[in-house]
């Protein structure tokens, strides 16, 4: 499957995964920032942005991916960079793939099962009736039923495209995702431990990484750390400046 990619500055290599629902759009402040240093790939994960759909959406395949592109754009060793769910594939490619990267770098998940937290979402994107509204605000208005915070609301709606034959659809595969919710809330595929530098970075007011995670995560990650940023689960969203100091502490490191 060839991603879509965005790509900028030069230097070392960096790759970044975008969470559920995301898409490369999301990172394009932070990567520009970390292109001022570093050779910054950001993709769309299949089934999301402008990437491919497919019906197969497991770590297994997003991890795959992650190999494709590294070897058909000649990439040597990146540090890949993974928020959320695309934390979870990060984890899983350094696990499957060893030799393939240098340094990772995950965002607020841990590497573990959670129950699933995105049902809701799903379900109030599935109550738009995408066929029949007119406007972003009509979407909007209709999500909201489902999803009090605007700014959730926005996030998820930067998925409506127009259609050049009019009216509006997904870019994500949200029949897929909708299928899959439990295999992407589901634990590590791979087995064994990661012994290259990894930072794993939490949101204090966030609840998916836990005081006592502490020891899962040094038990697969021994050569880990973990930075806590005053923020919610965007930890690199909400605060995008901060985030990628801490980011670029850690690679200047050696």
């Amino acid at each position: 499957m060839k991603l879509f990619y965005r790509e900028y500055g030069q230097g070392k290599p960096v790759i970044i995964l975008h969470g559920l629902m995301g898409s490369s759009d999301n990172w394009l402040p932070q990567a520009k920032m970390l292109g001022e240093q570093y050779h910054v790939w950001v993709v769309d994960q299949r089934n999301h942005g402008q990437s491919p759909h497919s019906d197969e959406f497991n770590y297994n395949a997003l991890s795959n991916d992650i190999l494709n592109f590294i070897e058909d754009h000649h990439i040597d060793n990146p540090v890949i960079i993974g928020h959320s769910m695309g934390g979870k594939a990060a984890m899983n490619f350094a696990l499957a793939h060893p030799d393939k990267f240098s340094k990772l770098v995950v965002v607020d998940i841990a590497p573990k099962a959670y129950d699933v937290r995105h049902d809701h979402i799903v379900e109030g994107l599935k109550a738009i009736p995408i066929d029949a509204v007119q406007s972003r605000q009509e979407a909007n208005d209709a999500l909201a039923a489902h999803i009090s915070s605007e700014a959730v609301r926005q996030f998820l709606l930067k998925n409506l495209v127009r259609k050049p034959e009019g009216g509006f659809g997904w870019r994500i595969n949200l029949p897929v995702i909708d299928k899959n919710l439990e295999m992407i809330s589901g634990g590590l595929v791979y087995d064994g431990k990661v012994e290259k530098s990894t930072l794993f970075i939490r949101g204090s007011k966030s609840d998916y990484i836990l005081d006592e995670d502490r020891d899962s995560i040094k038990e697969i990650f021994p050569n880990s750390t973990m930075v806590t940023m005053d923020t919610g689960h965007w930890v690199q969203a909400e605060k995008p400046e901060e985030f990628v100091q801490v980011v670029l502490s850690f690679l200047n490191a050696g």
